[in-house]
C-alpha cells in the first residue's frame, strides 16, 4: 500500500479543506493508496506533466500526483479546480 504526501504546505492545505469539506474524499484517497494507477479514473498526463498522474475527487475536484514506486509514495502535487492543469 502506498502513502500520500503533499508536495507543499499549500497543497497540504486545499487537500485538508477538501478533506472537510467533503467526506467522500476521504475515502476516495484510501482507494488510491492501494492501487493509484488504477483508482478513481487515474490517467497518466502529457507534456510537460508527462510524469505526473491525475484522478477525480469530486464532480469538480481534481489531482495531480507523482507515483513514486520505489518508496510506494505518492505525492500530491496540486489539487483543485481543471485549472491545475
Amino acid at each position: 500500500m502506498y502513502e500520500i504526501y503533499t508536495a507543499n504546505t499549500k497543497t497540504e492545505k486545499r487537500l485538508n479543506d477538501y478533506i472537510k469539506a467533503r467526506n467522500d474524499i476521504k475515502r476516495k484517497l484510501e482507494r488510491l493508496k492501494t492501487n493509484p494507477r488504477k483508482e478513481l479514473d487515474a490517467h497518466p498526463l502529457h507534456g510537460k506533466l508527462k510524469e505526473e498522474w491525475s484522478c477525480w475527487l469530486g464532480s469538480n475536484i481534481r489531482m495531480i500526483y507523482i507515483i513514486d514506486d520505489r518508496n510506494k509514495k505518492i505525492v500530491v502535487e496540486a489539487v483543485g479546480s481543471h485549472k491545475i492543469y
